[in-house]
C-alpha cells in the first residue's frame, strides 16, 4: 500500500512535465521506462528519495552503434531489432536539499546495490545505477515472476538463435578445491555457470582431474573420468550416485540455481575437475552493454519515453560519469573500448569515466563470456588492447589500437581517472596495461586520463587505522574456492583517494578544474622491475614469507596469450571462442614494483600509513591449502608488522626496523603521522577533513604506549 501511495505522489508531482513533453520521444532507444517503487530515504541519506524501475529498450542490429556487438543480429526479433528489459534504480535530491547536477552512473558488481559515498550526499549528486549483465546467472538472474520487486540488477537480453533455434557451442568450467561424496556446483566467482548442457547424456562431455596448477600455467593432469562415473545431477542429501538429474530447460530452472555434477565416488580435496560440454543458451551479452549506454542516456537527455512517462531527473543533469569497481571498472573499461559512450543518436552519453581497481576488459562481448570471471586460469579478460592510446601490441602481433580509439573517432572520449593498488599487480595482471605485451616501456597516457595508483594496498583497500598488531583472524583468498591465506590482511585504505577523486572529477567535469596528477610507478623511474625477490629489492628474512613463494611458478600471474581458435577475434575479445580450454601461445613478461629496505613498495600516491608505517603492506598474500598452496593468494593483500623493540627484531630475525627505532614513542608516531597528513594534503590527495580524521585515529591509537 505504501508502495502504490509513493507512486502516485509521483505520477501527481510529475504531471505538469508530462504534458509539457509526451509531444518528443525520447532520443535514446529506451522506449518505455516504468517506475515501481518511491522511497524517501533517513539517516545520513535523509533529503533524498530512492526511485525503483524497470527500462525496456530497442537495438537496431543495423545501426553502426551497435555494430560492435557479438551476435547481435541473431537476438533480434521477426521486425528485426532486438529488446531488452534492465531495472535501475535513482537516487536523487528532493526538497531543501539542492542538487549539484552531478549524475554518477554506477555500474553493479554481479548485481549488487552501490550507494553514493557521504561526500557525494552531501554535494547533492544524483544516483543513477542500472544492469548490463545479461548472463542471467545467480545475482545477476532474471526474475521469473515479479521483476518489479528484485533487489538485484538485471539484463534480460535475448538468446542467439539460427533458424529459430539457439546456437550451440563448447564451454568449459571448473570445480575447485572442493571434496566429499555430494555433487559440487558449475560457478565462476560467486555466481553459477550459465551455460546448461544441452543434453543430460555425458559421452561427448570431457571431465580431466588436474592434480598441479602452476601461476604460469603449468598442468599436471591425472586423466580423464569415464563418462558413465559421472553425470549432470544432484547426489547430496542422501541420494547416491547417479543422483537427481537437474532441469536443462532454461524455462524452468530458476536461474540462481547452479548446474551440479555427481561423480562416482565423490571428488578429492587439492584437484580441479575440468569439464567441457555442449551447452545451448548463448544469450548476447552485449545487449546489456547497450542497455547500459541507453539508459545512461534516457536520464541524461530525454524529457519523456514514448509514452509520455517523464524522466524523474529531466533537465536536471549537468555532467554525469560512469563509474565502476573490479569487476564493473572492467566494464567501464570495456564499454568505452566498445563505442558505447556514444549513443544511437550520436551523442557523448557521460562527460566522465572511473575505473577503479580495474585494469583489463570485462569479459562481455563474445559468444559464452563470463562475465564473472576473475582471471584465473583459462579466464579471457586480458585480450587485445589494454591501454588508452593506440599502442601496438608486439609480443602477440596485433596492430596499434587503444581502449579510446573508437570514442577518438567520434569525439566522445569522457575525461578518465583510473585507480589501483598493488593486488592488481600481482594477481590481476595489470602491468600489460602500463608496460604492453613486451612490457619494455612505458606507454604513454592520453591527455584526457588520469592514472593513481597506491602502492602496497590491496584490492579495494583495506579497513584502515593504526592497529599494529594483525588480524589473529584468516581468511579465503578471493576466487572460484581459491583456499586460505596465511597472512593477516592489509589494512592500507584507498578510502582518502576515492574522496580525493570524487570530488575531483565533478569539478573537472562541471568547472572544468584539473586534477591532481598521474602517480604511478614507471620503468623510466626505474620504480618498474621484473618479478624477483633480487629485483624488486624484497628484504630476506622478514617473519612469514618463505623464499619458495617468489618463484616464477608461485608469484606473479602473468598474462596468458590463449589461442581461443580462428572465430574469435583477439583484438576485438569478440566473436565465438571455438577452441576450449584454450591454447596458450606465450606466457608474456610482467613488472612488478620495486621496494624498499622494509619490503614496502615505492612509487605512487602519498598515503598516510605507507608513509608512517606499522609495517610491510603486500598487495599479495601466500595460499595455505589446497592444489594453490604456496602460491600468491588470489588478488589478496597482507600485512606483516614490524617487531616493536629491537630486542624482538633480533630475536626473530627480522631485518626491519622495530618500531621504538622508527619512532621512539607514541609521540614520536604521532609526528611522523602529522608530517605525512601534511604532506599528502600538500600534493592534493588528502582532503581537510580526511587529514583531521586521521590525526585523531592514530592520536587515539595504542601505537607505542
Amino acid at each position: 500500500m505504501r508502495d502504490r501511495r509513493a507512486r502516485r505522489r509521483f505520477q501527481a508531482a510529475t504531471l505538469l512535465a508530462v504534458a509539457v513533453c509526451a509531444a518528443g520521444a525520447a532520443d535514446a532507444r529506451v522506449t518505455r521506462i516504468v517506475v515501481d517503487e518511491v522511497t524517501p530515504l533517513i539517516g545520513e541519506q535523509r533529503g533524498y528519495e530512492q526511485i525503483r524501475g524497470r527500462a525496456f529498450g530497442e537495438l537496431d542490429p543495423a545501426d553502426p552503434h551497435n555494430a560492435v556487438i557479438t551476435d547481435l543480429k541473431l537476438g533480434a526479433d521477426p521486425d528485426g531489432l532486438v529488446r531488452y528489459e534492465t531495472n535501475w534504480v535513482l537516487t536523487r535530491p528532493v526538497g531543501r536539499r539542492r542538487s549539484s547536477g552531478f549524475l554518477w552512473h554506477d555500474v553493479p558488481n554481479r548485481g549488487g546495490e552501490v550507494r553514493l559515498q557521504s561526500g557525494e550526499l552531501a554535494a547533492g549528486d544524483i544516483g543513477l545505477r542500472s544492469g548490463w549483465q545479461a548472463d542471467n546467472a545467480g545475482s545477476t538472474g532474471v526474475p521469473r515472476t515479479r521483476p518489479e520487486a528484485a533487489r538485484h540488477h538485471f539484463v534480460r537480453a535475448p538468446l542467439a538463435r539460427v533458424d529459430g533455434k539457439p546456437v550451440t557451442g563448447t564451454v568449459m568450467a571448473r570445480i575447485i578445491n572442493r571434496s566429499g561424496p555430494d555433487s559440487q556446483p558449475l560457478m565462476v566467482q560467486g555466481n553459477p555457470m550459465p551455460y546448461l548442457p544441452v543434453s543430460l547424456d555425458t559421452t561427448g562431455t570431457t571431465l580431466t582431474v588436474h592434480t598441479k596448477e602452476t601461476v604460469d600455467g603449468r598442468i599436471t593432469t591425472a586423466g580423464t573420468v569415464d563418462p558413465k562415473d559421472w553425470s549432470f545431477a544432484r547426489c547430496d542429501r542422501g541420494q547416491p550416485f547417479p543422483g537427481t538429474p537437474i532441469d536443462i530447460d532454461p524455462s524452468h530452472a530458476p536461474s540462481n540455481l547452479p548446474i551440479h555434477v555427481c561423480l562416482r565416488g565423490g571428488f578429492e580435496p587439492d584437484k580441479v575437475y575440468q569439464l567441457v560440454y555442449t551447452a545451448g543458451n548463448a544469450y548476447v551479452l552485449g545487449v546489456g552493454m547497450a542497455a547500459f549506454r541507453d539508459v545512461g542516456a534516457f536520464f541524461r537527455f530525454a524529457k519523456a519515453d514514448d509514452a509520455g512517462t517523464p524522466n524523474p531527473i529531466a533537465g536536471q543533469v549537468r555532467g554525469s560519469a560512469i563509474r565502476g569497481v573490479s569487476q564493473s571498472g572492467n566494464m567501464v573499461r570495456q564499454f568505452l573500448f566498445m563505442g558505447l559512450n556514444q549513443d544511437e543518436a550520436g551523442r557523448q552519453v557521460h562527460d566522465g569515466a572511473w575505473a577503479i581497481i580495474a585494469g583489463r576488459r570485462v569479459a562481455a562481448n563474445a559468444r559464452w563470456a563470463q562475465p564473472d570471471g576473475v582471471l584465473e586460469l583459462f579466464q579471457m579478460g586480458s585480450e587485445g588492447p589494454q591501454w588508452w592510446v593506440d599502442w601496438p601490441d608486439k609480443a602477440r602481433d596485433l596492430p596499434a589500437r587503444g581502449l579510446l580509439t573508437r570514442c577518438t573517432a567520434s569525439k566522445t572520449c569522457p575525461k578518465v581517472f583510473e585507480h589501483f593498488g598493488a593486488a592488481e599487480v600481482y594477481a590481476l595482471k595489470l602491468s600489460l596495461e602500463w608496460v604492453g605485451s613486451s612490457a619494455d616501456v612505458d606507454i604513454p597516457l592520453a591527455p584526457n586520463v588520469r592514472r593513481y595508483y597506491v602502492a602496497g594496498s590491496p584490492h579495494g583497500g583495506g579497513a584502515g587505522g593504526f592497529r599494529h598488531e594483525a588480524e589473529p583472524t584468516s581468511f579465503s583468498c578471493p576466487g572460484n574456492n581459491f583456499g586460505q591465506a596465511t597472512l593477516a590482511p592489509n589494512p592500507l585504505p584507498h578510502r582518502e583517494l576515492r574522496n580525493v577523486l570524487s570530488a575531483a572529477m565533478r569539478d573537472w567535469v562541471l568547472k572544468g578544474t584539473s586534477p591532481p596528477p598521474s602517480r604511478y610507478p614507471t620503468l623510466a623511474r626505474r620504480e618498474l622491475v621484473d618479478p624477483t625477490r633480487e629485483a624488486m629489492g624484497f628484504p630476506r628474512g622478514v617473519p612469514s614469507i618463505p623464499e619458495r613463494v617468489f618463484l616464477p611458478e608461485n608469484f606473479v600471474f602473468p598474462v596468458f596469450d590463449y589461442d581461443w581458435g580462428p572465430g574469435f577475434d583477439r583484438v576485438e575479445a569478440s566473436g565465438v571462442p571455438d577452441q576450449i580450454p584454450p591454447r596458450i601461445r606465450r606466457v608474456l613478461p610482467a613488472k612488478v614494483p620495486r621496494v624498499d629496505a622494509d619490503g614496502n613498495e615505492i612509487g605512487g600516491v602519498p598515503t598516510v600509513l605507507s608513509m608512517a608505517p606499522l609495517g610491510t603492506y603486500l598487495g599479495w598474500n601466500i595460499t595455505a591449502d589446497g592444489i594453490h598452496a604456496g602460491q600468491v593468494c588470489n588478488y589478496a593483500g597482507g600485512y606483516v608488522p614490524f617487531a616493536r623493540t629491537r630486542a624482538e627484531r633480533e630475536a626473530k630475525g627480522d631485518p626491519r626496523l622495530s618500531l621504538e627505532e622508527r619512532y621512539r614513542d607514541h609521540a614520536g608516531y604521532i609526528a611522523a603521522v602529522k608530517d605525512a597528513a601534511g604532506r599528502a594534503a600538500a600534493q592534493g590527495f588528502l582532503l581537510p577533513a580526511d587529514r583531521d580524521r586521521l590525526l585523531k585515529e592514530a592520536a587515539a591509537s595504542d601505537v607505542l604506549r
